[in-house]
């Protein structure tokens, strides 16, 4: 796309926002009781913001223009804040993490893919330099301890002579006798085919017969070969198999690719440029006219010295830095106007040193009638949108411009059932809590502040994996609080606050930061086993809500514990130090398709029509990501690899060590649902789930009885 083509894209994602941030001012003002109007309002906004969060990234990512690079970059953080605090509203009105949109999607006319969140490409494009110091700094670091990759390789045993002999002997004659046996069974079979046709007896060859024979079987081999072909031709025209040539990147994806290099590159030439421009000219501006303007200022100053003096009778003093200093004076202001300012902000604080006297007064007062009023039902409350920090923001920089999702999810939550998240739904959530407050300060700062994170799920399920992303997409340093690691190190009280001490101040510095605590169950136990009583895994219960009090919005720093037993741990004092719990779920048919075929074709596995990936999608039902990556790697052997143009990948290859492992049982998940419905969250969703519930059965119980005095009448 040129340049051109990017303008008008964000002229039209322009247009649309100033659309929807009319709409939202609208509804700002308005007061709304029905819960399921309010969470079609919040998810249609939502819905829309991610579409132009999506096409404003793919903007700033490709356009080249310094200036306009500033103000697109203002507002995309400002529309990821507002996603997020969207975000936060949903989860406040529906009591989950977890929402479908399977109607309101219908409505607009999306693909449920339209829906995913993408991650901005500068987090990682403006950290390449900081990255590279800090893999320096690490090495250094290293080296001096000696526990570099060079000091920690094995080092070669040297072998004695003889021995080296004796090996390479053994090796010739393996090599030989392999080649023997082959010559041997060569003869043999020369010698079996001699044998059969002397016991068949010479006959004499029809070549007529012969040859009406060989294009019988010619003919039969053209046309299986011709049914194949206009077989495969009809399933394509159906949609059933993929095109040829299918999972090939295409000419036009390369050249793509390689023009989006070539505008990274161009992009870096003209910011450089453009800071250097600023430079110049202000240099330039300084040494043309800079002796003028100063001469200008200090008349200015003069006169107005003067013509307070005229009207007060005495020099008035030069204004503190805290009433503004000389910009007081050049604020286009009389001095008339300047002193009454002044005058004015005096009697302003005298007024507000009374106010909070007389604020403390009453608040002693009310407290006096609260304790004696009553208890009085509080009336259901109007609900009313919250005020967003990120508007401002995104009107300001819309001012300057004038110049494999659940597809079930709603249907299933209409009829009381809580469905389990899809993979898409527990990736989409660690982009909105961990990656894009990380990898922006700007949306850290204004957005609702997330501190700590809890991946629950079974064993293989990819939470580690998960932590490792949000470091890898914001750049963000690892540090590991894991009990098995802080095992024996630092001993006592004083240890583990030094440590600790060290930890975060190194995550300041160097933020973001992602604080992982594996096993987060262990500082925790309700009752720490006999075997682990050693490594004291509870050394940090007390620590961490300290800790989680001191991190302030301005730290780019994310605790993020993994649990694979949240049963295990007291349940209070777990859910109170992370303050959102996201359940990650095995993998669900489509996900397991989408797993096999991918893992397949990453460890050098080819696709063919022996290999049915639907068959073993079904089989593994229950199977968890880490399952089908054990089974590939162990079918997919160097040896298996080189093998299958000869002979192709087929399921069967596959089952025999998926046999050999435990899948996760639906006991298991739901031991992990009921967990999660006793935590906080957890219990106002089941409450209000209950009393909806009711509600409706006294519907229909006031319907019913209606209906009955129409039939008594």
């Amino acid at each position: 796309m040129s340049n051109a083509m990017y303008n008008k894209m964000w002229h039209q994602t322009q247009e649309a926002l100033n659309s929807l941030l009319d709409k939202e001012s609208r509804k700002l003002v308005e007061q709304e009781k029905n819960p399921v109007y309010i969470f079609q309002m919040l998810a249609t906004f939502y819905i829309k913001y991610v579409q132009i969060f999506r096409n404003l990234e793919n903007v700033y990512d490709q356009i080249v223009h310094p200036q306009k690079r500033l103000l697109i970059r203002k507002i995309l953080d400002g529309v990821m804040g507002r996603i997020l605090e969207l975000k936060n509203d949903m989860v406040e009105l529906e009591l989950s993490e977890f929402h479908y949109f399977d109607d309101i999607l219908q409505d607009l006319k999306l693909a449920p893919q339209q829906l995913d969140i993408p991650i901005p490409k500068y987090f990682l494009k403006e950290k390449i330099e900081v990255i590279r110091e800090r893999k320096k700094i690490l090495a250094q670091i290293l080296a001096d301890s000696g526990l570099d990759a060079t000091s920690m390789k094995l080092a070669i045993k040297s072998m004695p002579f003889e021995e080296a002999i004796k090996l390479i002997q053994i090796a010739e004659r393996a090599r030989q006798g392999r080649l023997r046996a082959l010559f041997m069974k060569q003869i043999y079979l020369q010698e079996y085919r001699a044998k059969q046709a002397r016991l068949l007896g010479e006959k004499v060859a029809d070549t007529g017969a012969a040859a009406l024979r060989i294009q019988k079987v010619w003919r039969g081999f053209c046309q299986s070969k011709r049914t194949e072909r206009e077989r495969e031709e009809e399933m394509i025209f159906l949609g059933m198999n993929p095109p040829p040539l299918f999972d090939q990147v295409s000419a036009a994806i390369i050249q793509a690719e390689k023009v989006s290099l070539l505008r990274s590159a161009v992009q870096l030439r003209h910011e450089e440029g453009y800071r250097e421009a600023l430079v110049t000219i202000k240099n330039d501006l300084q040494q043309t006219e800079g002796p003028d303007i100063k001469e200008s200022l200090r008349d200015q100053i003069r006169q107005w010295f003067i013509e307070c003096r005229n009207l007060t009778g005495s020099f008035p003093e030069y204004p503190s830095v805290e009433d503004g200093g000389s910009a007081m004076i050049f604020s286009h202001k009389t001095p008339e106007q300047v002193i009454e300012d002044i005058v004015a902000g005096q009697e302003e604080e005298e007024k507000n040193k009374k106010k909070k006297k007389g604020k403390k007064a009453k608040k002693e007062e009310n407290k006096k009638v609260v304790k004696e009023k009553p208890k009085v039902k509080e009336e259901e409350e109007e609900w009313k949108m919250s005020r967003s920090a990120f508007l401002p923001s995104m009107k300001e920089g819309s001012d300057v411009y004038k110049g494999e999702y659940s597809y079930l999810g709603t249907t299933l939550r209409h009829v009381s059932i809580e469905p389990m998240p899809s993979l898409l739904d527990v990736r989409q959530l660690i982009t909105l809590y961990g990656i894009l407050p990380l990898g922006s300060a700007a949306v850290h700062e204004k957005a609702p502040l997330v501190k700590s994170l809890l991946l629950a799920g079974p064993s293989g399920v990819g939470k580690k994996m998960l932590v490792h992303t949000i470091c890898t997409e914001t750049g963000a340093n690892l540090f590991n609080l894991s009990a098995a690691n802080i095992a024996g190190k630092y001993p006592g009280k004083n240890g583990l606050q030094m440590m600790l001490h060290m930890v975060f101040k190194v995550a300041r510095q160097l933020q973001p930061s992602v604080v992982w605590i594996e096993d987060a169950e262990k500082t925790f136990y309700k009752k720490v086993p006999n075997n682990e009583k050693m490594n004291d895994p509870k050394r940090l219960k007390k620590q961490l809500p300290k800790i989680l009090k001191l991190l302030k919005p301005d730290d780019r720093i994310l605790i993020v514990g993994t649990t694979q037993r949240p049963f295990d741990a007291e349940l209070q004092s777990f859910c109170r130090a992370y303050q959102k719990i996201i359940l990650v779920p095995r993998p669900d048919y489509a996900s397991r398709y989408v797993l096999w075929k991918q893992i397949i074709q990453r460890n050098g596995g080819v696709l063919t029509k022996a290999l049915n990936i639907s068959c073993l999608a079904k089989v593994t039902d229950g199977f968890t990501q880490g399952n089908i990556v054990k089974v590939v790697k162990g079918v997919l052997t160097d040896r298996r690899i080189r093998q299958q143009t000869q002979k192709p990948l087929t399921p069967a290859e596959f089952i025999p060590l998926i046999a050999g492992m435990n899948p996760v049982y639906k006991e298991e998940e739901e031991c992990f649902k009921n967990w999660y419905a006793k935590t906080p969250l957890g219990r106002k969703r089941v409450l209000s789930l209950r009393v909806g519930g009711r509600e409706k059965e006294t519907e229909k119980g006031k319907k019913k009885e209606e209906k009955e005095r129409k039939k008594n009448k």
